[in-house]
């Protein structure tokens, strides 16, 4: 047994995340019942250096990262975050997103910023995905976006993202992401 909402996270699930995890483990067991061989790719790979992908991460530091996860005084029973995560896990569009969204807003109250910023980092996946983006990676507001193999770059340079306000950041590259073919 394990915490895997906690900040005592181990294992494979800490490597990878949980929406991931939970997408490979499915993957996996499909692939044992002789079934379906994987799934499309429904989402890009995202690596942001200012956003904190759980509350632990998140109360190291505060002031420099962006928070993106279910808090617990959101969603407060643990097996109710697990379900949380693992609906966020099987969205395939932004109107499922949105739809989630509005279920959670129902059901739980107005969104905080880091359900906000979770909702926008899902939404930044699927829409990298959309341009058959495999991996979105920002490192020091340079944006590394990888497509069929090589990386998408910008008159010969990597795309940055200019916001002075870590909170904007993620929408800014949704917005980056928008522009692309």
């Amino acid at each position: 047994a394990g915490n895997i909402l906690g900040t005592a996270q181990s294992g494979h699930i800490v490597n990878v995340g949980f929406d991931l995890y939970c997408q490979l483990l499915q993957q996996a067991i499909d692939k044992l019942k002789g079934g379906k061989r994987g799934w499309a790719q429904r989402e890009a790979l995202v690596r942001c250096d200012f956003v904190a992908v759980n509350e632990a991460e998140y109360l190291q530091n505060p002031s420099e990262l962006v928070p993106a996860f279910i808090p617990a005084d959101y969603v407060s029973q643990p097996q109710m975050r697990i379900q949380a995560y693992k609906k966020l896990a099987q969205v395939t569009s932004k109107d499922q997103l949105d739809q989630l969204g509005k279920e959670w807003r129902d059901r739980y109250g107005p969104h905080p910023p880091a359900l906000h910023n979770l909702l926008l980092l899902n939404e930044i996946k699927l829409a990298a995905a959309h341009r058959k983006i495999v991996r979105v990676e920002v490192k020091e507001n340079k944006v590394m976006l990888t497509r069929g193999g090589d990386y998408i770059l910008i008159g010969n340079r990597f795309p940055r993202l200019t916001s002075a306000d870590r909170q904007n950041s993620l929408a800014d590259l949704l917005c980056l992401l928008s522009r692309l073919s």
